[in-house]
């Protein structure tokens, strides 16, 4: 089975009110989010806002570990802002969410790159998920994938691979080099997920440690999109395991990812 029908495959084993649970509950999320960035007023002389994190940090766990305790009571949740319950680790169906990726974006004002992810993994493979940009006003998911532009629309720009504004690594370097690419940056990992999907840009490189909770909705969407998601080596992303670090993530259209795999492997194995 081909790779983009083994994706196929395994999106249809979340049901068509999960797809929509995960965009709803994204994208209310990201609703509350921005009325409480409206309501706060934020200090010119300190442009960082540690107590607006912290809050809406707290208000969308607590919605969206209410709403999917009732609207899901039998699956198992994994958040990056509640302890982990391990008795997930023998559930098939598990809801992985960041109810606020990007919390520094969010605390400075005028940023946009910074969103809410919320993903269904079954099995260890994310199945459904959404990634929401209240800052722009759109929630990108597996209950409507956008298409993926041609490729002839994406010749007409400079390539770029994108990567952590603080940590971009040798790996993002060395696959930009490889594809002949500008180097940029962007906050979140919704937000650099989405700039992919949209073809702004043409690969996200990312090494140096992230949790599941960053990567799976990104993840799940990329995959309904047709883009290529996998670890630096070309192993598959699994979700749901003991140790929730995932080392390293490339994100990129298909017809990029040899290449972009060889680069990567070039890096961490240097010719002697």
């Amino acid at each position: 089975m081909s790779s983009d029908a083994t994706a196929g495959a395994d999106r249809a084993q979340a049901t068509d009110a999960d797809h929509r649970l995960a965009a709803d509950l994204a994208t209310q999320t990201g609703a509350l989010l921005v009325e409480l960035r409206r309501k706060h007023r934020f200090d010119t002389a300190e442009p960082a806002d540690d107590e607006l994190r912290r809050t809406g940090d707290r208000l969308a766990q607590e919605f969206l570990a209410g709403a999917l305790a009732e609207a899901r009571p039998g699956d198992a949740v994994l958040s990056e802002e509640a302890p982990d319950d391990l008795r997930r680790l023998h559930a098939q169906r598990v809801w992985i969410i960041d109810p606020l990726d990007g919390t520094r974006q969010y605390g400075e004002e005028g940023r946009s790159d910074w969103g809410v992810h919320v993903a269904l993994a079954v099995d260890g493979t994310p199945v459904a998920g959404a990634v929401a940009l209240p800052g722009e006003g759109v929630t990108l998911s597996t209950a409507d994938p956008p298409p993926l532009p041609p490729v002839a629309e994406m010749a007409g720009r400079p390539r770029r691979v994108i990567a952590s504004r603080s940590r971009p690594g040798p790996d993002a370097r060395g696959v930009a080099a490889a594809l002949d690419a500008e180097l940029v940056a962007l906050g979140s990992v919704g937000a650099k997920t989405a700039a992919v999907i949209r073809g702004e840009v043409d690969a996200y490189v990312h090494s140096g440690g992230q949790s599941e909770w960053d990567s799976a909705a990104p993840v799940a969407v990329a995959l309904a999109c047709g883009l290529h998601a996998s670890r630096l080596d070309g192993r598959a992303l699994r979700y749901n395991r003991p140790d929730v670090e995932l080392p390293d993530l490339l994100i990129c259209h298909p017809e990029l990812a040899a290449a972009a795999l060889a680069a990567a492997a070039a890096v961490a194995t240097p010719a002697s």
